[in-house]
C-alpha cells in the first residue's frame, strides 16, 4: 500500500466541520465517500486537523493509504472523476505520492488562518466576511496588541473549554491586520491552534479596536489563562484556513 496526500478546498457553510460525527454532514465523510466510491474501496482520510462547524479552507490536506495501482488504473482523470462525485462546496485539487510515514496532522510545520471582515454592507461577501456595523475599528492598535501574541505560548485564555489537549501551547509566527479591498482581514501563522482559538483572538482584538480593552488589559488576559476574561468568539463564516506548510523531504516526485 502506498500513502498519498490529497490536497482539497471547501466552502464549510453546509457542514459542520471536517471531523466525522453523529447525525451531522461533516466534510471528512463527503471526502471518505467520495474516495471510497472511485477506488472501490473503503478509505478513511487523515485530515491536517479540524475545523469547526462553518469554517471554510483554502487549502487543507488529508492522507490515505491506496494499492498504487488502483490509481494507475484510474490515470490522469482520477481527479477530473473524483471532483464530479464530490459536490460543489469541496475540491479537491491534487493527489500527492508522500512517504509511508507521512502525516498530514503531525507534519505540519505551520497553519496560518485569515479572518475577513466587513464594515460596511456587501451583499457579496455576507457568506465569507462578518458585517460589523458596530463602529470604527483603530486597526494601528489592534495590531499592536496582536504582535504581543508572539511573545507568549500558553493561549488558554482563547481555547474551547474542555478540549481533550494535552497542551495548550502553540508557537505564534504572525498576527496582523491589514486591509484587503473594502475588507478588514486579520492572518496569524502558528504551529498548532487550540480549538476556537483564531475567533476568540479577533472577538478580544475587536474590543481593543473599539477602545473597550488596552493593550496592558488585553496581555492580561492572554497571562490569565483564562477563557472567560477574553472576547466573544467571532462568527465562524469569516475564517479561513489559508495554507499548511510541510517539510519538502515527505514527499516523493516533487
Amino acid at each position: 500500500m502506498q500513502r498519498f496526500f490529497i490536497e482539497l478546498a471547501y466552502n464549510g457553510k453546509n457542514y459542520n466541520g471536517w471531523q466525522i460525527q453523529e447525525n451531522a454532514s461533516t466534510v471528512q465523510e463527503v471526502v471518505n465517500k467520495s474516495l471510497s466510491t472511485l477506488f472501490r474501496a473503503p478509505i478513511n482520510v487523515v485530515g491536517c486537523g479540524r475545523t469547526d462547524s462553518g469554517v471554510h479552507a483554502r487549502q487543507f490536506f488529508a492522507h490515505f493509504e491506496l494499492d498504487e495501482k488502483t490509481l494507475i488504473l484510474e490515470g490522469d482523470k482520477a481527479l477530473l472523476k473524483l471532483n464530479s462525485i464530490l459536490p460543489g462546496d469541496i475540491v479537491i485539487k491534487q493527489i500527492i505520492k508522500v512517504k509511508d510515514e507521512a502525516h498530514a496532522r503531525f507534519d505540519a510545520i505551520s497553519r496560518t488562518y485569515k479572518y475577513y471582515l466587513s464594515t460596511c454592507k456587501n451583499v457579496f461577501s455576507t457568506e465569507f466576511a462578518y458585517y460589523y456595523p458596530f463602529g470604527n475599528l483603530d486597526i494601528k492598535v489592534m495590531n499592536e496588541a496582536a504582535s504581543k501574541l508572539i511573545d507568549f505560548t500558553d493561549f488558554t485564555s482563547f481555547s474551547k473549554l474542555h478540549t481533550q489537549v494535552k497542551t495548550n501551547n502553540c508557537k505564534i509566527h504572525q498576527a496582523l491586520w491589514a486591509y484587503e479591498n473594502d475588507l478588514i482581514v486579520f492572518t496569524i501563522t502558528a504551529d498548532r491552534f487550540l480549538r476556537n482559538m483564531v475567533r476568540a483572538i479577533v472577538g478580544t482584538l475587536i474590543d481593543v479596536g473599539r477602545a473597550k480593552l488596552s493593550i496592558e488589559e488585553f496581555i492580561r488576559i492572554v497571562e490569565s489563562k483564562n477563557r472567560s476574561n477574553a472576547g466573544y468568539s467571532v462568527p465562524a463564516l469569516g475564517l479561513f484556513l489559508e495554507r499548511i506548510e510541510y517539510p519538502e523531504s515527505i514527499f516523493l516526485n516533487k
